[in-house]
């Protein structure tokens, strides 16, 4: 036995073996060259194309190059080098938390390419698991699926839902046909008054909407402002750069329905509150021209045709000059003779003048005896107002009290002598009667016949 053995030291590296091996290996180097490294593939590339990158649209595009994916055992590069060394916008990427890749980098430092993009799959399949998409982080994004759970079918969302065309791009009709299915009316107006882009507004989580907290931006909604439509500021507004652009001062919004027509100037809350146009909080009577009387319903703009200016004292003639009833005659101090409770309401008490009005003097016009407004100094003479009556006054003098009253210019009484007739009887002058004895029309004219008849002597 121990001969045998010594003539089979070889055991199984015998002359048949080491020959059955080499023409093995001859046999597979023949059919690496015939067939190159698709002997190893454990399936076809994938061959669906996107952005040409490192000279190539797809995967499959590489014609079966290994290395241009894989590495050598015992290299000390990563197979994710290689990815990387074509999508160059990915290898950034991933050094971002801010960015998809990125994030999931910082969540699980181990996870590779191939965990969720595996090849060798087929020329028509994904090159995305399904797993992985339900883990991509879509927040960063900037859009979130939190409020987008079910579709308008009650069905759970596929990323083939929102994006139709390839997973890289996003059509907002997808928006559009959802949403209509959950409220044909609303998205219709919505269209209109906000245009197509939805995500120009939305985040998925509706961060913008009627129930947005505007105390988070600098124009905080208070007063009437809270129940105003977000259109009626953000007018024509079609993303988030035009919502916060919208103009914060009143009159930019204000300026159709602003009824002093800008002649107040821009500063609405000089004036007003945020809760109501009326009442106005500005108080006049910490002005200098306090307003009481007539005055307190008087319109502002009936006074202030152009914007008040600080320290501004208006007077009457300002806003009154135009319905002057005494046309500019007297002083234009309007308060010498009137209280603002009215034009009638005068002050002024006549009877605690030198010139008490009575009789027929109390309803006569001012102007009529203040002429060219002159008030002080006015002459009390009858004949300064009534004229002097030519002969009259010759024959009875300048005192018309000597024979009228204030009350009337008829029935006067005169108890002297003719001023030019003697009459043989003018001692006994009462028992004539009075002037309308003798002339029973007017004094411009006389009847002898009538008292002659009555005394022929």
């Amino acid at each position: 036995m121990r001969g045998d053995m010594r003539s089979n030291r070889l055991g199984c590296f015998s002359l048949s073996a080491i020959v059955t091996a080499i023409l093995v290996m001859a046999a597979v180097a023949g059919a690496v060259f015939a067939r190159g490294n698709r002997m190893f593939s454990p399936g076809a590339l994938s061959a669906v194309e996107g952005a040409p990158m490192g000279g190539v649209s797809s995967h499959a595009a590489t014609g079966g190059d290994c290395e241009a994916c894989h590495v050598a055992p015992w290299s000390s590069e990563r197979m994710a080098d290689r990815c990387a060394n074509c999508h160059t916008d990915l290898a950034s990427d991933m050094s971002k938390i801010a960015q998809a890749h990125g994030e999931m980098n910082h969540a699980n430092p181990n996870l590779g390419c191939m965990h969720c993009h595996p090849e060798h799959r087929g020329a028509s399949a994904p090159l995305t698991l399904a797993s992985a998409r339900a883990e991509f982080p879509h927040d960063v994004m900037e859009y979130s699926l939190a409020g987008h759970k079910l579709t308008a079918a009650n069905q759970s969302f596929i990323c083939e839902d929102c994006h139709v065309e390839k997973l890289t791009s996003f059509d907002p009709a997808a928006c559009v046909n959802c949403h209509r299915g959950l409220d044909a009316n609303f998205t219709d107006a919505h269209l209109t008054a906000w245009g197509s882009d939805c995500l120009g507004c939305h985040d998925g989580v509706d961060t913008y909407t009627k129930h947005f907290d505007h105390g988070q931006v600098p124009f905080a909604l208070t007063g009437a402002h809270v129940e105003v439509d977000c259109y009626s500021c953000h007018t024509d507004a079609r993303k988030l750069a035009d919502l916060q652009s919208a103009p914060r001062d009143c009159f930019s919004c204000h300026r159709e329905d602003e009824p002093h027509e800008g002649r107040f100037g821009a500063d609405c809350l000089a004036c007003h509150s945020m809760d109501a146009w009326t009442p106005s909080t500005f108080d006049h009577n910490q002005s200098a021209f306090k307003l009481d009387g007539k005055h307190v319903d008087v319109d502002c703009e009936e006074c202030h045709q152009t914007a008040p200016q600080t320290g501004t004292v208006r007077k009457c003639a300002d806003c009154h000059e135009k319905d002057d009833a005494h046309a500019g005659r007297f002083t234009l101090a309007c308060e010498a003779c009137h209280k603002t409770t009215g034009w009638a309401d005068s002050p002024f008490d006549h009877n605690k003048s030198n010139f008490p009005l009575a009789g027929g003097h109390v309803g006569v016009e001012c102007i009529s005896c203040h002429k060219d407004g002159q008030f002080a100094g006015t002459s009390t003479s009858c004949f300064t107002c009534h004229g002097y009556p030519g002969w009259h006054g010759a024959a009875f003098g300048a005192n018309c009290l000597d024979c009228h009253t204030v009350n009337t210019w008829y029935r006067a009484r005169y108890s002297g002598g003719h001023p030019w007739y003697q009459h043989p009887k003018e001692d006994d002058f009462g028992g004539m009667g009075n002037c309308r004895g003798c002339h029973p029309a007017s004094v411009y004219e006389a009847d002898c016949d009538t008292c002659h008849s009555k005394h022929e002597d």
